[in-house]
This record gives C-alpha cells, structure tokens and sequence, in this order.
C-alpha cells in the first residue's frame, strides 16, 4: 500500500513539472536565469528527471538508465517538447518500479548510500520526493518571476 500511495505522489508530481515546463510563454524564458536565481527552470526539470530515473529507475527498477548528471547542469536550450517527453517516460519508469516494488521491500536497506548513509528504501523515496518537490516549488516560482 505504501509503495502505491507513493507511486500516487511522485506521478502526479511529475505531471505537475509538465504542466509548469507547459506554462512558460515562451522555450527562452525556461532557460533564463535571473539575478539571484542559480538555475534555470530547464536545468531544474532536467536535474529532477535524471535524479529520479537513477534513484528509482535504474536503481530499484532496474530500468538500465545511466546518468550522466553534469548534463543535467550543463545542456541549455532543449526544446519544450523533448523535455516533455522525457518527463513522460519518466513518469513510465517511475510507475512501472513502484509497481515492482513488495511492501516488505521498504524497510530493507537502499541499495545506494545517500550522502556517505545507509538508509531504509522507504527514508530514500521521502527523501527524493522532497527533493521532486523543493524544486519544483522553485520551477513555479522561477516561472513566476520571469512572467
């Protein structure tokens, strides 16, 4: 039940980053980084579909993923649509683990250390759902701002 009920979260999440990346009124204003800001909202959305398709995807699903995480930081001006599309195979992946995944499986040690700790699978997919969220708080503000 527990993992369904995350599996809820993340999903509508990951929609909710579509429809925010959807909402910009124009591909130049996601890729805008205003004073006193450190990322743009593309560099967000990039960083948040590559951080989830390795922590889940990869690591619990077995998706075959491979992370290449300073392209998160580092690519600029992806299209609109192909960002899209990336979040939508995310939201794939993300759903397909958690239906993988036995209840019994939360409370068993995550198969990656977080920050130099071992920690229960359940403590990392909180832990990674606050991340999905911190950010995307700041992609709806960057959106915001730049309106």
């Amino acid at each position: 039940m527990l993992a369904q009920t995350l599996k809820h979260f993340f999903i509508r999440d990951l929609n909710k980053l579509k429809e925010e990346i959807s909402l910009y009124s124009s591909e130049t204003d996601i890729w805008k980084i205003p004073t006193g800001i450190n990322n743009s909202a593309g560099t967000l959305c990039l960083h948040l579909v590559g951080n989830l398709n390795h922590f889940i995807g990869a690591t619990l699903g077995n998706s075959g993923f491979i992370r290449e995480r300073d392209l998160e930081f580092s690519l600029r001006n992806v299209p609109r649509n192909e960002m899209i599309a990336t979040i939508d195979k995310a939201i794939i992946i993300v759903g397909q683990t958690f239906d993988s995944i036995k209840e019994e499986d939360m409370g068993k040690i995550y198969p990656l250390e977080k920050h130099g700790e071992r920690v229960t699978t359940v403590h990392m997919l909180l832990h990674l759902m606050a991340h999905l969220d911190y950010h995307l708080g700041q992609i709806n503000y960057h959106r915001r701002l730049i309106a």
